[in-house]
């Protein structure tokens, strides 16, 4: 990464830490790498986030249902699916002075990048966390954090068949926590121990597959843009033979220009009946669906869009920061739209006096039930309007004493830090129109 690169991300690092984003699991002691918390800001942009996907692949289709499956699962589930075996990433050690370990593939030559000391022979590591159930730990206990939210996903597809009578072509989604033993970790929450899926398993007819591969490609990547990510910043980049996983007929990764450079945001797979048909052959189970018109029998395929809550929330945040100088001094904004923006309207009383707090309260009580909104009667007005461009707020509006007389407030524009002049029953009205126009 270059300098100027790391310094970008180091500067939302703070801001993230300032203003109550993202903060250091365990802090206090000293942390715990590649893991963190998400305050008060933070989990009100990744609920948006999760809110704007769901509201997209689930609720506005009559094609696709919800499950949320369960974290631990019988482990033979992952022995099926592959990840006992395939799971894994190339490991190596320094023999040097430093004795860290890093992922071989990510390596540019043969010596240790941190202190140049000569480094192991490769062997593969498992990214599975493995825990116990129950009070004895031994073999016959054994039990995975998974990995991925999928299986959860596939082992219900008889369930979730019959119980909603979907018909082929349909889909399950599912959002949820994910836990992987990463090796190389870094780059702040873009690879975490950590993390959270979207996931969506597209359930189809075998051999229409490829073309429902390019229609969630393009669906996919129209969201991403329209959470107000620059097209310019995201490309679709099919997967090269060798890079494909080992269930995957084909595979492209939606890709985000992050300041180290081009990065995964979403994969899309082609997953055939790999999974169906594993879990099929290890449970004994009949998977098949039956197609209740023709009464043909057969083993669906699988198109799986993928995408990491965590990476999204990231590549929002370095896209909509901006800084500018305004008056001599250098303003941060964040252009978020208004969707996932953490607050979308900020109220603002002048000063203290007991009239205008009242008087405030009361307006951002009348608003919270339509906006996203947020109070804040500390420091200056002009610190305040710094803080509410800091968090992604786009519109505060200000309640000074002239408000006791005419009735009015004034609405003041993120972007553009315009204000204008409306009367309190017309708040909300031009509140919409502003943040419609916005999105």
């Amino acid at each position: 990464m270059t300098e100027s690169a790391a310094n970008q991300l180091e500067t939302l690092v703070s801001l993230c830490k300032r203003r109550g984003f993202v903060f250091q699991s365990s802090e206090i002691y000293g942390g715990i790498n590649a893991v963190y918390d998400f305050g008060p800001l933070g989990v009100r942009l990744r609920r948006h986030i999760r809110d704007l996907w769901w509201r997209e692949m689930v609720e506005l289709r009559d094609d696709v249902e919800g499950v949320e499956a369960a974290i631990l699962m019988n482990p033979r589930v992952w022995e099926a699916s592959g990840h006992l075996s395939n799971f894994s990433d190339p490991l190596v050690d320094c023999l040097g002075k430093c004795h860290q370990r890093w992922r071989a593939d990510q390596l540019t030559g043969s010596t240790c990048p941190n202190c140049g000391g000569p480094l192991s022979q490769e062997r593969q590591f498992n990214l599975m966390f493995k825990t116990f159930i129950g009070p004895v730990e031994d073999e016959s206990a054994v039990a995975y954090l998974r990995p991925e939210t999928a299986q959860g996903i596939f082992v219900n597809f008889k369930n979730v068949a019959s119980s909603s009578r979907q018909r082929i072509p349909f889909g399950i989604a599912q959002i949820g926590r994910s836990f992987r033993n990463e090796i190389s970790t870094g780059n702040f929450i873009f690879r975490m121990r950590e993390l959270e899926m979207m996931e969506l398993e597209w359930f189809c007819r075998p051999g229409e597959d490829a073309e429902w591969f390019e229609y969630w490609c393009d669906r996919r990547l129209g969201w991403h843009q329209s959470l107000g990510l620059k097209a310019e910043h995201l490309r679709l980049r099919p997967h090269a033979e060798n890079e494909k996983a080992h269930y995957a007929l084909a595979s492209s990764d939606i890709e985000y220009s992050y300041p180290w450079g081009w990065g995964e945001l979403e994969g899309i797979a082609r997953r055939g009946d790999f999974d169906l048909r594993r879990h099929q052959e290890a449970s004994g189970r009949d998977l098949q669906y039956t197609d209740p018109n023709s009464g043909e029998r057969y083993l669906p395929y699988v198109v799986e869009p993928s995408v990491g809550v965590d990476r999204t929330f990231l590549a929002l945040l370095l896209d909509a920061y901006a800084e500018e100088e305004v008056r001599g001094e250098t303003r941060v904004v964040l252009r978020l739209q208004p969707a996932v923006a953490p607050f979308q309207v900020a109220v603002l009383p002048l000063s203290k006096k007991p009239e205008l707090i009242e008087l405030s309260r009361r307006v951002e009580h009348g608003l919270r039930g339509q906006f996203a909104t947020e109070y804040d009667d500390t420091q200056s007005i002009g610190r305040r309007y710094r803080r509410q461009d800091e968090i992604g707020t786009p519109l505060a509006i200000t309640i000074d004493f002239d408000s006791l007389e005419d009735h009015a407030a004034t609405i003041r524009d993120r972007d553009s830090m315009e204000q204008i002049r409306v009367p309190l029953e017309q708040l909300s009205v031009v509140c919409a129109q502003k943040l419609d126009q916005a999105s």
